[in-house]
């Protein structure tokens, strides 16, 4: 009866073991899966801003090819052009 208590015992503390040392890794892989769902999160909020940066350059280059008046407006904004009868004034900000 002692050796058959002792059997029993052992197999009840190998189960526990397995149990804890499962339960560990399933909170690993849960811990581990969070934080993939995090980095997906993220990674999906940057792909829609870089799409969003994307279609405002497309809007941007086919007005320049397309809008004369646009063009005119960019290069005399940015490179500071001005026909021949007029002055351009900067002011230091």
């Amino acid at each position: 009866m002692n050796l058959r208590r002792v059997i029993i015992s052992l197999y009840l503390v190998l189960f526990l073991g397995a149990g804890a040392t499962s339960g560990y890794f399933l909170w690993q892989a849960r811990e581990e899966y969070s934080r993939l769902r995090r980095l997906e999160a993220d990674t999906r909020r940057r792909l829609a801003e870089a799409e969003a940066r994307l279609q405002e350059q497309e809007r941007i280059l086919d007005r320049l090819r397309n809008d004369p008046a646009y063009v005119e407006r960019v290069i005399r904004r940015r490179l500071y052009y001005a026909k021949p009868d007029e002055y351009i004034f900067r002011f230091k900000d």
